[in-house]
């Protein structure tokens, strides 16, 4: 109903505008209406229109952000107040594991846990649940785990690959699990886990983010060659490309300096923005796909370095992954300290 008027292309009229006309005309606060409250609410602030934004017509506007670590132990004891859960479950390490969680999600997530516990005839609602609730709620249905063969052990390669990599570097966040087990379209899974809330990003955390996420090719490359080379990582290299284009464009984080060159809006709204223009040159626009080119291409050499340098751990770890299809963080980490002492990890710092 809010939607900007005036969006059709050529000015077309809608009878929708009829309508926001009207409401803003009961809401243009000259009459004392009292004793009426109106209250409403969107997830597309962008495309209302400007004249229900102004000063009077809504007095007040609250922004709703994800819920923070004490919002999401709150939300979750009240989801858990009609369902049994065992002793050894800590609502505040629920919390804890889930940032970026709405409390959709988190109601989601216990109700998962619950099938999960009367289909596996339990009494009560275990971590056991709770973690595999998680898994399915971020990642999607569990497959039928793949036989022993040639690309289960590529594909266990690959995700020790970005486990080892986030691991040994010191910016990365910790890694909490690795598994084979595939989930929706992915075959197999490395978890990572902030250990806090993270609002704010330095740039060492984005170059070692990059590394991790290219740590699964890298592997790939090193181990197998130039030839057995997968299409695993596209959804990595998505990801790497965005975060190394926001670094030069929104964050200055690059040689072009501190500058903003590309805005933060999305798709294009028509009647406002139809012809969508470029913030820079040309000259620019080379220059950027330059600094992301380097950007990638330096994070993929810290990672095949690590791969490379860690062959022995990284063998090992794979057979144990084939064998136990899933390896949790706290293992993972122990087995590459025998082999890498923690400190040195400082020297994989990523620079440019």
């Amino acid at each position: 109903m809010g939607r900007q008027r005036g969006a059709g292309i050529g000015g077309g009229n809608d009878e929708r505008e009829q309508t926001l006309n009207q409401l803003l005309t009961e809401m243009d606060g000259f009459e004392g209406n009292t004793g009426i409250i109106i209250i409403a609410a969107t997830n597309r602030p962008d495309v209302l229109d400007s004249a229900l934004l102004r000063p009077g017509r809504f007095d007040r506007q609250v922004t709703v952000d994800a819920p923070d670590i004490k919002g999401r132990l709150e939300v979750l004891q009240v989801h858990a107040r009609n369902k049994k859960l065992a002793p050894e479950v800590s609502l505040e390490a629920i919390a804890r594991r889930t940032p970026g969680f709405t409390g959709a999600d988190l109601a989601n997530l216990l109700n998962e846990a619950a099938i999960l516990t009367a289909r596996r005839r339990k009494d009560a609602i275990t971590m056991l649940e709770i973690d595999d609730a998680v898994d399915r709620v971020v990642a999607g249905m569990e497959g039928t785990p793949l036989v022993d063969s040639k690309s289960k052990r590529l594909i266990a390669y690959h995700e020790i690959g970005h486990a080892i990599v986030g691991t040994l570097l010191q910016a990365h966040d910790p890694v909490q699990k690795v598994t084979l087990i595939p989930r929706g379209q992915a075959q197999g899974l490395t978890w990572f886990t902030p250990s806090e809330e993270q609002g704010l990003i330095s740039r060492a955390q984005i170059m070692a983010r990059i590394s991790g996420a290219l740590g699964g090719r890298a592997a790939e490359q090193v181990i197998f060659g130039d030839a057995e080379v997968t299409t695993g990582a596209g959804g990595d290299l998505q990801q790497v490309s965005n975060m190394a284009r926001q670094m030069v464009t929104r964050f200055g984080m690059s040689d072009l300096g501190p500058l903003s060159l590309e805005s933060q809006q999305g798709e294009v709204f028509l009647g406002r923005d139809w012809m969508t223009r470029s913030d820079y040159s040309e000259e620019i626009a080379a220059r950027i796909d330059a600094q992301v080119r380097t950007i990638v291409e330096h994070c993929y050499d810290v990672a095949c370095k690590l791969i490379r340098d860690n062959r022995v751990v990284i063998d090992r770890l794979v057979d144990l992954l084939i064998e136990k299809e899933t390896i949790d963080g706290e293992e993972f980490r122990q087995i590459v300290a025998e082999y890498t002492p923690v400190p040195e990890k400082e020297q994989y710092v990523p620079k440019l």
